[in-house]
Formats: structure tokens, sequence, C-alpha cells
């Protein structure tokens, strides 16, 4: 029997590219030497996306369709989809083709060499504007900094695993606030990269706004790094040591009675600064850790199409 390759498609407000996703990237499935699935995973869309996918199930069995009850986010609907998929290996990617089905084929050579996990690397983003590329590098850059893992920078979330890989981040990595394209680069197994160049949005915008790629980019630096939480202690020992420094320069410059109210001012506003940006990160924390604690599902399923209904996980 052939071996069976998962595409997971998460999919959010996407009528408009769904049809050219799907009549795109069937034939290059077709001529693959490996069988196939499409798991498509709607996540609360407001357009006539579930519509379209109803009838894409209907007219072709190897299209499996989850329907989230609401809106639950790009990383929970991908989580679905790795949950949901029965293939020797799962590949997710985006509805919108900036992740090119032409890379499949590549894929499945680095699968058949042996690889458990294969990061897809942008090359070019020309969609994404200097800014959001700047602010991508400037992201990779810092959670290297303050992580032990180390991520290969502008991996995308178009990537794919290898079914023992994919067994792992099923039961073992099934945290509420999340990094998925993180975690698939810290499990483990054999590596494999292939350098891709991200194309035009063939139809819609993009989902994520500064505000919820700011969220994001917080979100992950928490889940991979503690050192945020012993700034506290950093900054204590820079501020005694700037207190000795003021202490003595106001020593070495004091003339009659002593001045330095404006010194003064300085001190305490920075001091203050510095106790607030403390709290706040530990309310950050907090906070993930309350998440955590509520164990709310990190998705609830509405129905399902060509697939057995599962539980809510």
């Amino acid at each position: 029997m052939r071996k069976v390759l998962s595409v997971v498609v998460s999919v959010y407000n996407e009528e408009q590219a769904l049809p050219m996703f799907y009549e795109t990237t069937k034939p290059i499935l077709q001529g693959l030497d490996w069988d196939y699935e499409l798991v498509f995973v709607n996540d609360g869309s407001r357009d006539r996306s579930a519509e379209i996918l109803q009838g894409l199930a209907q007219g072709d069995e190897k299209v499996k369709v989850v329907f989230f009850s609401r809106n639950f986010g790009h990383e929970a609907a991908m989580i679905a989809g790795i949950d949901y998929a029965t293939g020797d290996a799962v590949v997710c990617m985006d509805a919108d083709l900036q992740h090119p089905p032409q890379c499949l084929p590549a894929i499945i050579k680095k699968l058949e060499e042996g690889c458990g996990v294969i990061s897809m690397v942008r090359t070019k983003n020309r969609s994404a504007g200097l800014i959001k590329n700047i602010t991508s590098a400037g992201f990779y850059a810092l959670i290297n900094a303050l992580s032990d893992v180390k991520f290969e920078p502008n991996a995308s979330d178009f990537f794919a695993v290898s079914r023992q890989a994919a067994d792992v981040l099923r039961n073992n990595y099934r945290e509420k606030v999340r990094f998925l394209r993180g975690y698939v680069q810290s499990i483990g197994f054999r590596q494999g990269i292939i350098e891709y160049e991200a194309q035009d949005r063939v139809a819609g915008h993009s989902k994520y706004s500064l505000r919820k790629l700011f969220a994001f980019s917080m979100n992950t630096i928490m889940c991979f790094s503690n050192l945020p939480l012993k700034l506290g202690m950093y900054a204590g020992v820079g501020a005694a040591l700037l207190g000795v420094a003021v202490m003595i320069y106001t020593l070495c410059t004091r003339q009659g009675a002593p001045s330095g109210y404006a010194t003064i001012v300085i001190l305490n506003c920075f001091m203050f600064a510095v106790l607030f940006v403390i709290v706040g990160i530990i309310g950050e924390y907090m906070a993930i850790l309350f998440c955590e604690l509520k164990d709310r599902p990190i998705y609830i399923v509405e129905n399902t199409a060509n697939l057995e209904q599962k539980r809510d996980s």
C-alpha cells in the first residue's frame, strides 16, 4: 500500500481563494508517489468558506473538513488538523497559496530521506512589506537570544512532520497558549529545511494585524523563555550600581547645601518604570498560567465532513 500524505489547511474567510487552492493543489497531489488526503479546518469563517468546503467534500472523498463552532485562531486550526490527520506524514499550509503547493514533491523527497521534521524557510516575501520583514527578522533574533532552543530564521507555518513527530504534537504539546512552528523545531528528530519564495495572495488579506502579531510574539517569548522573569534581579543590580554612581557623583560635586532634585526625580521615575515593567512581565506569565489552569479546550468541533466525529480538544 502507498503511504498517505495528510495536507492540513487552515481556513478563515477564504471563500475566494479556496476554489483556486483546490484546483491548483489536487493535480500536484495526484502526481505524487504517495496517496493523499486534504484536511481543511474551517476556523469559524463568516463568509461562504464553510459552504464551499462542504461542496468540495461532497464531490471528493479525499477532502475532509473539520468545522469549528467559532473562531479559535490559526494555531488551534493547525492543531486540529494534525489531530484529525491519518496519514504517514502531515503537511500544514495556508489556503491563500502563499505557501506554494509546488513544494510538495520536495517535501516527499525529504520525508523519504528520513527527515522527521521539515521546516519551510521563506527566502522572500514581497507581499509582507518592509516593516513586517524587518520586525520578523527582529523577532527571530530576539527569541533566539532569549531561548535555549534555536529557531530557524524565517521559518513559517508551512512545515511537514512524520507520523511519529505528529504523534508527539498530538499527545504532549497541548498548551492553550502555543507557538506550533516553535514546537515543531524543538521536538528533535532528523531535521530538514526547504527554502521557498512566498507567493502573492490569490485573494483576501492577512488576518494578522500589528496588535495580533505583537500579542503572538509576546506569547511566543514567554512559551520558550523564562529570562524575562529574571529581569527583576538584573534590574535591581543595575539600579544599585546606578545609585552608587550617583552617590559618588553627588559627594564629589556638591558645594555648600546639597542639590540634585532633578537627579532624584529622574532616579525615582527610572526605578518606578523598571518596577512596573517587571510587574507587567510577571502578570503576563500569570495570565498564561491562569489560561493553562482553566484547561478549556483548544478548539470545539461543531461538525465534520468525510471524517469520524472526534471529541473536542
